[in-house]
């Protein structure tokens, strides 16, 4: 039994006459007769009876028939899951994401992935820059969110755009009513710095941009991740410099006012494997370019 003879079989069950069977199959009438008789030989059953009209089917035909439209739909299944596969409609993702991007980019990402491959499952591991690097090379992730990443010769790292940064502080502070920061104007004034892991981290950039101006940040508090820094801003504890997306997490009294310099900028970048094959992860990464293109033409215009 083969799924040709299967085909044949329903073909004929619904036509119930060899020469219209054959001519919806567009073949002879004798190779559909062979087909048939074979079928029936391997199954070691009858499974149409020859009438005056044309044939019908037997009691272990009818039987057959409904086990037969059953194989013939789980074909087709199979066949649409497949191509849809193939296309990036079906299938997994699992995305490193870490704190601030889940505020605005990662949103973001998923609604376009949501909108086009509805059937894509979606899993959401919140890791550690370093955790993620070492699970898109074990390839229990797929793609992975982060700032500032390490060199990683065996692994692509792409830049998704680069943000603007913010001063994430009090509305109380004196500071809270400028329209734009200068870095020199963070001088002797308590920050909160984050991420306080694995470096190179986004803190250490904040170092940075302290130092470049000439004087050595006020550090406050270094804490884990921006969910905490930006309590501890609403708590009056210091202030801090957050990339933009942080601006989507509203806190009571917190404001954030634009640092305004060149340096003050930071990248958003993703990595994953060059030979991860995945159909949902190309579609994916297609919508992360976009989004990219996005920004940037909104930064020219």
């Amino acid at each position: 039994m083969d799924l040709r003879q299967i085909r044949y079989f329903l073909t004929l069950a619904d036509e119930l006459n060899f020469t219209r069977a054959a001519g919806r199959l567009h073949i002879s009438q004798p190779p559909l007769t062979r087909h048939i008789q074979q079928l029936e030989s391997s199954m070691g059953v009858v499974l149409f009876e020859r009438t005056t009209r044309g044939v019908a089917l037997t009691h272990a035909g009818m039987v057959f028939l409904e086990e037969a439209r059953k194989i013939a739909a789980l074909t087709d299944q199979a066949q649409s899951k497949t191509q849809l596969a193939h296309a990036g409609q079906l299938g997994g993702l699992d995305i490193g994401i870490f704190g601030s991007a889940i505020l605005n980019v990662i949103p973001t990402l998923l609604i376009e992935l949501r909108k086009t491959h509805p059937n894509v499952a979606i899993s959401l591991q919140n890791t550690t820059k370093i955790q993620q690097i070492e699970a898109v090379r074990g390839k229990r992730l797929d793609i992975g969110f982060n700032r500032v990443f390490p060199e990683v010769s065996d692994l692509v790292v792409e830049t998704v755009f680069i943000e603007r940064l913010f001063v994430a502080m009090h509305g109380d502070h004196p500071l809270a009513e400028r329209r734009a920061l200068a870095v020199k104007d963070l001088a002797g004034v308590p920050l909160i710095l984050f991420p306080n892991n694995v470096r190179p981290t986004f803190a250490d950039n904040v170092v940075a941009l302290c130092t470049n101006e000439g004087f050595r940040p006020n550090v406050a508090h270094e804490v884990q991740d921006v969910m905490t820094c930006i309590a501890l801003v609403s708590a009056g504890m210091g202030l801090a410099v957050v990339p933009e997306s942080t601006v989507n997490l509203q806190l009571p009294g917190v404001r954030y006012v634009l640092l305004r310099a060149p340096e003050a900028k930071v990248d958003l970048s993703c990595v994953y494997r060059a030979d991860n094959s995945s159909p949902a992860l190309a579609v994916f990464l297609d919508i992360v370019r976009k989004l990219r293109e996005r920004k940037l033409k909104l930064v020219t215009e």
